[in-house]
Parts: C-alpha cells; structure tokens; sequence
C-alpha cells in the first residue's frame, strides 16, 4: 500500500519542479527592465574631416532598457544609455572629448522562450538615433539615424532576477560643420559589448 500511496506525492512534486522551471522561461505577456555596465569601441577608422584624420577612443557607461514579449518568442525592447565620453583627435593632436547618447527600438526573438530552460539566449533587429553634444569648441556633430543588431543571452536566477550579457553594432555616421562650412563625414559605428542583470515581471 505504501508504493501506491506514494504516487500522488511523486506526481505532484513533478509536476511542481515542472512548473517552476517553466516560470523561468520567457513566454508571452511578460515584461522586463535590465541594468548594467558596457563598453563601447568605435571602428579604427573613422575618417577624414576637413581633409584630416578623425579619431574616436573608446568609451564606457551605463546601460539601461525595457521590453515586453507578445509571444513566446517575440518582442520588443527600448534601450539606451548615459552619454558616452570618447576622446577626439584631429590629425594626431588632441581636439578634447565628444559625448554620444544612442538609442534603439529593436525586436527581439527568443528561440528558447516557453521552453524550461534558466539560459534564454536572444537577438534582434531594429533602428538607432544617436545624439552627440559637448563637441570640442567651433565644432558642430549632427545627429545620426541607422540600424542597430544585437545578440544577448539571459540566466535566471530566480523566476524574476537574471544575469544579462549582450553585445550590438550600430550603424553611425557623424557629419561635422563649423561656422565656415562642412568638414565631413566620420563613421563611428560603434560596438558595445556588457553584462548587468533583468528583472522580468
């Protein structure tokens, strides 16, 4: 009698292990915000403005965004960051600093969403506005519209709380002017890569 008496408690705690691991996966209705710290390198040529050589050094900051899933596997995210601080040089000499704020609108696909797993990779697509601003003296950037891509991958920790790690390239191009005209166009088209945490409600 005790072998039979047994199988409801077995069932039951199975099917408590299956729905637990289960709320850990992304499935449609849930909505998340993440956090966290990247940085950012720009390509290795930039260009030319005014006949020059235009160099952009890399920058750091904080990361910061929102989402929500319509289905299992699809969604959207809004995402953005303080303004990145990158040093500037003009043919070799130090110009000062420019400040870069991007944000994107992008939709994702979560290949594993509904399924029990703590790992929920992702990637997706969309479109970047970028503003620059404290531009070193005389110097205008104007801002840039692009596309933007981008691959991450979330742990869960617990059902709300995850790890975050992602990476995404935009496509940014800057045209410079001064009061005497156009110096050019100088591609930036930066590459930012990392990690903070999720919280999914």
């Amino acid at each position: 009698m005790k072998p039979i008496r047994l199988i409801p408690v077995v069932a039951l705690a199975a099917g408590f292990t299956f729905a637990s691991q289960a709320a850990l996966a992304y499935s449609a209705g849930d909505a998340f915000v993440r956090g966290g710290v990247a940085q950012s390198d720009v390509r290795s040529d930039n260009g030319q403005a005014g006949g020059v050589d235009f160099d952009l050094g890399t920058a750091r900051g904080f990361t910061f965004g929102a989402g929500y899933l319509f289905t299992d596997n699809i969604g959207i995210e809004l995402n953005s960051s303080e303004k990145f601080e990158h040093d500037v040089a003009l043919g070799g000499a130090d110009l000062g600093t420019i400040d870069r704020m991007p944000v994107n609108l992008l939709v994702n696909y979560y290949p594993l969403g509904g399924f029990d797993s703590r790992v929920q990779p992702y990637v997706g697509a969309g479109l970047n506005y970028t503003r620059f601003s404290g531009e070193p003296e005389g110097v205008d950037a104007r801002r840039s519209y692009g596309a933007v891509g981008q691959v991450g991958i979330d742990l869960a920790i617990t059902d709300n709380f995850m790890l975050n790690g992602f990476a995404n390239y935009a496509d940014v191009d800057a045209r410079l002017s001064t009061d005497d005209g156009a110096l050019g166009t100088v591609k930036v088209d930066p590459m930012t890569i990392g990690g903070g945490v999720t919280f999914r409600f």
